[in-house]
């Protein structure tokens, strides 16, 4: 029998090699945990934009709320989240790099190479800033694990611009368009996972209706899951689009709340027409496509982002990107 000294520093080694108890340094054997992918391991946003760069070279804010004839590329570096004696800070835009104009769609296809997308489309009174900060909180949230991007357009980014912000949107639809059939034909096995927002889902729809009559329905074989976040759409107008994508409307995910009160001053606007996002439940399923109704979580006064403010809200957006990656 082993005298006590030795049996303890015998137990003492055996718990050492097998697992590093007591806190000590683990087996030499455990391997170090992998880095997380996605934006944490490739802090880099692509941008595609109907908006004009500011400046030349391009500085901050970016991009402007003007119309550019064409559409642009772009990628902005980011900064991770520090801490700091005042708490934790936020993603930031560190650069925008590498402004592309001729080609723009094919360049954002290519930087997007053999990764699957995640490609967020925003809503109405929105700036290049404000859209970007969504876009990453929307990645990061979700911990989506391919290449992130935003398209976007020329929102005024005013209270008072709801009917330029429309024309705006609808002006961008070709070059939306230009950019998913630049994504299809390019060959990878990537797929773009699209989460469009507001007035973004009326933009959205016209280019997907689009790009399957232009291009056909291989075209959309890319497209993985299509999530339409308080669709800002007049609800006939809605139905006669989604009857247009045939099959391909099954890829839809509709995040809906009749208590959203921006739709509600929306519909007003429009002569008291339902808009797609605050219908009913029954109405929308219907047409074929899936309905997440949020309408139970909405505790706030606008009631507008849950998709972004709300985290069982923000799962909806995670399940329906994974449905489509099976």
């Amino acid at each position: 029998m082993l005298p006590r000294i030795a049996r303890l520093s015998f137990a003492g080694l055996v718990c050492l090699v097998l697992s590093g108890c007591l806190g000590g340094e683990p087996a030499l054997t455990s391997a170090p945990p992998a880095p997380r992918p996605g934006l944490a391991s490739d802090p880099r946003l692509l941008i595609a934009t109907t908006r004009l760069p500011v400046g030349d070279p391009i500085q901050k804010p970016w991009f402007s709320s003007e119309r550019s004839p064409d559409l642009i590329f772009a990628e902005a570096r980011l900064t991770p989240p520090g801490r700091s004696l005042i708490g934790r800070g936020g993603w930031s835009i560190a650069s925008v790099e590498n402004v592309t104009r001729t080609g723009a769609a094919a360049a954002f296809a290519q930087a997007a190479l053999g990764r699957d997308l995640l490609l967020y489309v925003h809503g109405y009174r929105e700036s290049f800033e404000t859209a970007a900060t969504s876009t990453i909180q929307l990645s990061e949230g979700i911990r989506f694990s391919g290449m992130t991007g935003l398209f976007t357009w020329p929102s005024a980014g005013s209270t008072l611009s709801y009917v330029a912000d429309r024309e705006a949107a609808m002006w961008s639809r070709d070059s939306l368009e230009d950019l998913l059939a630049a994504i299809a034909k390019t060959p990878s096995g990537g797929r773009v996972h699209i989460v469009a927002h507001s007035m973004g889902t009326l933009l959205t729809l016209e280019a997907l209706r689009m790009l399957r009559t232009d291009a056909g329905p291989a075209a959309m074989e890319k497209i993985g899951a299509i999530v339409m976040a308080a669709p800002d759409i007049d609800i006939d107008l809605f139905a006669r689009g989604i009857e247009r994508l045939g099959p391909d409307a099954k890829k839809i995910t509709v995040i809906s709340s009749t208590n959203d009160r921006a739709l509600a001053v929306s519909s007003r606007l429009a002569g008291g027409i339902v808009r797609a996002g605050a219908a009913e439940r029954e109405r929308l399923e219907a047409l074929g496509v899936r309905v997440a109704d949020a309408s139970e979580f909405g505790g706030g006064i606008i009631n507008h982002d849950l998709f972004l403010s709300n985290k069982e809200v923000e799962q909806v957006v995670k399940r329906a990107i994974e449905r489509e990656r099976m």
